[in-house]
Order: structure tokens, then sequence, then C-alpha cells
């Protein structure tokens, strides 16, 4: 036996193991598997059906698929990510999770999978000689786990409801120390390199860097795997959390900003021409995402929520965009040492899926490496004008924009797009038969 499964084995309490994979969404999908099978999962003994990445926002099976019914919905073998067991402190009994990624029968990589869809773009820098480094902001609410709508926490600290918005306040972040402290913790067992943590903007809003790293896997999983670990100390602790874009209309949405530079075989960043300008491959990479940004809206604004925060004056972007040191526009170009030239992209909420938010920009950069393109001029100002081209701020018209763009076509497999259109639109008609109770009030007595 390998190390990992000794470990599960023989810890104190541990018994049960979650083995999992990452569905389109970011939702963890898979099984329960008793410790004494931990040999088993670590190696590649589990299957499930390929199709289980492509299940809607609910857990149900895509109407008319081809990838259940059609195709008798096979299995695909589940291998270990090589992140090995994380243990996880916040369930009833300790217990573990197994991260997995899917292969076909043959042996080749599953490229529905979204963390193969990332996979494969890092494999491609790699032939070129160079590789990405990246890291990501993570914004989240606490919130009362009591109520069903959004409704700020009780300070545990002064035991009166958090009332007003309080960016950057130390006296909020000591308010839940003790739940920072546990997040620091977890992040530690769990290998997850956690940075500083500020509070936004929003009622009982925070952020969490990410440290960077030149592994765009590993970031994506830590990514994944921070967010599970917030909402599981927030639990503890008898609060929730959320990662939804929009949880109060009125107030800050939750982004998912990713940073990354590039580079290359002797360790130099080929974003940096000795300038504050960047050089020509950054403005390449630049170019690229410019221009497949509306096709690739989707996979940063994956939801019927996620298009509540893309509005303008709301430190979200709206329109197709780049400038140096703006936050209006959807790429920023941070100052600082010319050494660590970077590219911000702001466009993603913090609910889209890590893997496909990294897989869309780092794909989009490499099409336009390779093309050599140059990108529109940089804004400067106020980046909420009309006359800039804009991002998709509509869920269905983002769905077609990924279908019919060429772009996304280079960086997604074909079935990882047909999946993901198809999740989406059934996702779609599923919001548009639900009246609510806002849409009853006002019409009930009117029309």
């Amino acid at each position: 036996m390998n190390d990992d499964s000794n470990w599960l084995i023989n810890a104190d309490g541990v018994e049960s193991i979650q083995a999992v994979v990452c569905d389109l969404n970011g939702i963890l999908r898979g099984k329960r598997v008793p410790v004494g099978q931990a040999e088993k999962v670590l190696k590649g003994g589990i299957r499930m059906p390929l199709s289980i990445v492509g299940v809607d926002v609910w857990g149900e099976d895509i109407v008319g698929s081809s990838h259940v019914f059609a195709s008798g919905d096979t299995d695909g073998i589940c291998a270990a990510t090589g992140r090995g067991a994380l243990p996880v402190s916040w369930t009833l009994k300790p217990s573990a999770v197994v991260p997995l990624w899917l292969f076909k029968e043959s042996g080749e990589p599953f490229l529905a999978d979204p963390r193969q869809a990332l996979a494969n773009i890092v494999r491609q820098y790699h032939e070129l000689g160079l590789r990405p480094v990246v890291a990501s902001e993570m914004e989240f609410y606490l919130i009362d786990a009591e109520p069903d709508h959004a409704e700020p926490p009780i300070s545990p600290y002064t035991g009166k409801r958090l009332d007003s918005d309080a960016i950057l306040s130390i006296d909020e972040l000591d308010d839940f120390g003790q739940f920072f402290s546990d997040v620091y913790a977890e992040c530690e067992r769990q290998n997850v390199p956690a940075d500083s943590a500020v509070a936004e903007n929003g009622i009982g809003q925070f952020e969490i860097n990410l440290i960077h790293s030149d592994d765009p896997l590993k970031a994506a999983d830590d990514a994944l795997f921070f967010k599970r670990i917030i909402k599981g100390i927030a639990r503890k602790h008898g609060f929730a959390a959320t990662f939804m874009a929009k949880p109060y209309g009125m107030r800050s949405g939750s982004g998912m900003h990713m940073h990354f530079s590039v580079i290359d075989e002797d360790g130099n960043n080929v974003f940096d021409d000795g300038t504050a300008e960047g050089s020509a491959i950054m403005k390449h990479a630049v170019a690229g995402l410019t221009r497949g940004m509306a096709e690739s809206t989707l996979l940063f604004a994956p939801h019927y929520n996620s298009y509540r925060r893309l509005r303008p004056d709301t430190h979200a972007p709206t329109s197709i965009s780049w400038g140096y040191e703006n936050r209006t526009a959807a790429i920023r170009i941070p100052g600082g040492n010319h050494k660590a030239r970077r590219i911000e992209h702001r466009v993603a909420g913090a609910d889209a899926n890590p893997y496909l938010v990294m897989a869309g920009i780092l794909g989009a950069a490499l099409v336009g490496i390779r093309n050599k393109w140059e990108p529109p001029a940089p804004v400067s100002g106020r980046a909420y004008l009309s006359q800039l081209p804009r991002i998709p701020s509509e869920w269905g018209s983002a769905v077609t924009a990924f279908e019919n763009g060429s772009i996304v076509s280079e960086i997604f497999d074909a079935d990882l797009r047909s999946m993901l259109i198809a999740c989406k639109r059934q996702e779609i008609a599923g919001f548009a038969e639900q009246v609510t109770d806002f849409e009853f009030s006002a019409y009930l007595e009117i029309v």
C-alpha cells in the first residue's frame, strides 16, 4: 500500500472516504467508500459514468444527452489526481476526500472532465517551453444559516447582527477571528496555500488570496478545495458561507479574480520587457483574452445569478477592455516591479468552476500568443462606457456565444462544449418555469 492508504486506515476515527470528481458546474460528485478500500480508490479501482460531469446544477441527467442513454451511459476510470487523501475535520466523524479525474476505458483522458480540459491547455504551454504561473483571489459572504434568504451573520464577538459595509475593517476580521484561524489550519492540513484575508465591500463579505503557483492544476485544485473548506468551517461555527456571485441584489458581488504570468524554461517572466508596458508576448495574450471574452463569458458567469454581478459601477466589469492599473476594465495590468509583470483577469464570479476559468483564460491567451494578435488600445479612466464592446449580460446570449465561438472551439474538446451547452440550456429552462414571490406580488391584482 502507498503512504496515503496507510494514513487513511491508521487515522484515528476515520471511517469513510469521499471519492470525488468535479463536474462542469464545479460541484464534487462521487461515492462514500469504507476506509478499508483506500488502496482501491487511490489506485484507480473506482468507476463512475462519464456523464456524471455533465449533470445540471440540481444533479439531474440532461434530457436527450447522447452521453447518457444513447451511449449506454458508459463508465470511465477514476484515477487519483496525485493530490492524495485530504483530511476533513468538519464532518461529524473525521473523514477524508480523495480527488479523482476521469479517463476513458482506453486510458485516454476524458476531455469533458474540467480538470482534464485544464491539463490539456497546460500541456500545450509546456510543448512551447512555457509554464503559466497563476494565483486566484476568492471572495465570499458569511451569512446566517437559518433563513431561506441571504441575511448577514451575527458577530461571534459582539452578539449583534452585522449591519454595515466594512471594507478593509480589521475589527470585522477580529470578530470572526476563530473562524479564520480554523480556515487557515484546515488549509494547511489540505496543502491549500491561503495568504492574506481582508474584509470586502459587502456586509459579511471577505476575500482570501491564494499564493501563486507554477502548477495551474494544483492552483485550480486549491481554489476548488478552498471553497469547500470555507463552507465546511462556516457550518462548524454555526453560520453558512456562499460563493454566489450576487447573494444580495443591492450589495457587492463576489468575484474570483485570476492573476497569471508565463515563465520560460530558464524561469524568466516572458511578460516582462523591463518597462511598465509589458512585453509583446503579454500583449498577444491580452489580445487573445479580449477576442475570446464574449464567447468565454459562460465559463466566468455560468449561472442564473452570475449575471446580477456584471453590472456597471459595481467593481465588476461590463466591457471587453483592458488597461494599466484600471479596476474598471475586464483585464488589468497591475503596476509594481516590472519583474512581476502579470495579467489580472477580473470577469469570473466566485461561483464559477476554477478549472474551466483557468482553462478558458490560459487557453485564450495561448491562442493570442500563437497568432501574435495585437490588442485594442488600453482603456484609461472609467471603462463602463457605452462605445466599448460589451460582455454578454444575459445567460442565454452567453450560451449562444459559447456555442458559436471559434476560439473556445480551439480550447475545449467537442464533448465538453456539447455537454456544457446542454447543461446550461436545461438549467435556463428550469429557471424559466419558476414564478418568484416578487413577480407574483407585483402582478397579482394589477393585470
